[in-house]
């Protein structure tokens, strides 16, 4: 009786709903709070400013929708430029793609930017350096930074993309006399990004969220406005709420456009609607009949002509000239190439020589770990540090965030909306916040809840774990919806119960198939680290900051090393990765073009 009770949904609903005020009515009137929450510092004209610094936030989301959708377009630019790249026969083409696809892929964002922000401008002449900073360098530099690391893995991306076009269709363009080029623009690329287009959309999600990182070379970014009324009015908690709703929203609503965008791209003839679909077709409407209608237009005055398969002997005479042209042309393009390819090896090599390598010998053991086993009887691990303060807590936080992501991902995949809900509003609320904003929450707010002190080390940490725990129940998720639906069915009809049939069957078969992602996440973590820059935890990248402020003339040793060191374990980890990937996956043929 009562579990047959217990599965109608209005009870469930009516359970949910009872917790929710219970919770409500403890935060909100039993609880005591350390602090006193003043929303009203958010829409009214502060008294000592003068101003209303609610606009701050509306400011600050300007320059994150510019940062993003300036650097998505160079993004998708480079990522299919060296997604060909990384496909091509030409081998100095195919070695600098890989080479920029494998650096940037394995090396922090953060880092990245300080190296073209700190470093980057004492290669240049005084007069250059100072007409750079005078065009806003900060938010260029950011937003090429940006726009340089998302496109590394858009092309990845496209790669796979291209390479999952069957490769007879490659063939029988070829045979029916198309050039390389009209293969790529009328056929291949048309196709393959019809089919990159959720993973192509999750880098785009990725890339608006990075954009909060703008704020450590000093873009007023709406993560750095956050920040700024939290310094100016002591309420930190009003505006960091209010950024995080703004990343959300922003989050969600890419989300619905691109859910949209592949709705319509799909195969399939049926199509899920929802209520963010239904707005997505009202707002696009009108530029759908727009479009349509100077179609039609230029289709009149500019009807395309019919061309005959006899060719005149004059034709004939000019396609001989035009293709003696584009070969001569393709072959100077890949001679040039090669030419500032080589130049390019000179300059790096130039470059590693005048380096002051006896700095780098110096320091090097403080890069890897700090002061221990010397430190201060107040620091943490004996004052360890650097690069094994990262290590560390990369560990700590995949190791406890798999059993979260395991639950969790469980729960959002129960028929049951007690367990279903609330593993989804944690998903969605923490896939849809960058992980700054979780870093700061965790850091300067949960105390507040909990009336404790935690150290910069566990905040971090703890950030990382919550963060690492969503992505990784999206990826616990998919490994189980890849497992036959008969697995199930032939379980259950054996007698086995839900927790027996998970343990002894599924999740056995669906670890399996994780355990590529669950690597590449754990490679992503591990990157995330350097954020923990932002409240002083002595890892990485904040031991390489104190360096360089403590030597002021060496940053390109610096942010150097340490990008080699991320490289190095992020690489050697990328490996393990792809050996599992092609040991639990099926071969696949390399379309090369």
């Amino acid at each position: 009786m009562l579990k047959t009770l217990a599965s109608k949904n209005w009870v469930q609903n009516t359970i949910l709903i009872a917790i929710i005020m219970a919770l409500f009515y403890y935060w909100a009137f039993i609880f005591e709070f350390g602090y006193k929450f003043d929303w009203s510092v958010l829409y009214t004209v502060n008294p000592t400013y003068g101003e209303n610094l609610g606009f701050y936030l509306i400011y600050g989301l300007k320059v994150t929708l510019q940062i993003t959708l300036i650097s998505s377009v160079l993004a998708l630019a480079l990522g299919t430029f060296f997604g060909l790249g990384r496909l091509s026969t030409f081998k100095p083409f195919y070695w600098v793609s890989t080479a920029y696809v494998e650096f940037f892929r394995n090396t922090p964002l953060l880092v990245q930017l300080f190296f073209w922000y700190f470093a980057m401008p004492h290669a240049l002449p005084l007069e250059m350096r100072h007409w750079m900073f005078g065009l806003n360098y900060e938010f260029w530099c950011a937003t090429i930074g940006l726009a340089i690391y998302t496109g590394s893995f858009m092309a990845e991306v496209i790669r796979a993309g291209i390479q999952s076009i069957d490769r007879g269709l490659l063939e029988a363009s070829y045979s029916s006399g198309l050039s390389y080029f009209q293969i790529m623009r009328k056929i291949i690329l048309p196709l393959a990004f019809r089919a990159i287009i959720p993973p192509l959309g999750s880098e785009f999600l990725n890339n608006m969220k990075n954009s909060s990182l703008a704020m450590v070379v000093g873009v007023a970014d709406l993560t750095w406005q956050s920040q700024q009324i939290e310094s100016l009015t002591f309420r930190g908690f009003e505006a960091t709420t209010a950024a995080t709703i703004i990343y959300l929203s922003l989050s969600l609503s890419m989300s619905g456009i691109l859910n949209n965008v592949n709705a319509r791209l799909r195969r399939t003839t049926y199509h899920q609607r929802d209520i963010l679909s239904y707005g997505v077709n009202i707002l696009s409407w009108p530029l759908l009949k727009i479009y349509l209608f100077i179609k039609r237009i230029l289709w009149v005055f500019f009807p395309k002509k019919q061309a005959g398969l006899k060719l005149t002997p004059t034709q004939a005479i000019l396609k001989q000239i035009l293709s003696t042209t584009w070969t001569a042309l393709v072959l100077m393009s890949k001679m040039l190439f090669a030419a500032v390819f080589v130049y390019g090896i000179y300059l790096g090599a130039k470059g590693l020589y005048s380096f002051n390598w006896q700095v780098i010998l110096d320091n090097i053991g403080t890069l890897l770990v700090w002061r221990f086993p010397e430190g201060r009887s107040d620091d943490v691990f004996m004052g360890l540090g650097g690069l094994s303060f990262s290590i560390l807590m990369a560990v700590i936080a995949i190791s406890i965030s798999f059993f979260i992501g395991l639950i969790v991902g469980l729960g959002r995949m129960s028929k049951n909306n007690i367990f279903r809900l609330p593993c989804m509003m944690y998903i969605e609320f923490i896939r849809g916040n960058p992980l700054i904003i979780v870093i700061f929450w965790v850091y300067f707010f949960i105390p507040v809840f909990f009336n404790t002190f935690i150290s910069v080390f566990w905040s971090a940490t703890i950030a990382l774990t919550i963060f690492t725990g969503a992505y990784i129940a999206e990826i616990v998720r998919g490994g189980i919806q890849n497992i036959p639906k008969g697995q199930f069915e032939a379980a259950m009809s054996t007698g086995l119960g839900y927790y027996r049939t998970m343990r002894h069957i599924i999740l056995p078969q669906a670890l399996k198939q994780m355990i590529p992602a669950i690597v590449g996440q754990f490679i992503a973590i591990f990157k995330d680290t350097s954020l923990a820059f932002v409240i002083g935890v002595m890892e990485l990248t904040y031991v390489a900051q104190i360096l360089n402020n403590r030597l002021m003339i060496y940053p390109f040793e610096i942010y150097t090393t340490i990008a080699v060191l991320y490289f190095v374990c992020c690489y050697a980890m990328s490996i393990v990765a792809a050996r599992l990937e092609r040991r639990l996956t099926p071969d696949k043929i390399r379309l090369r073009m």
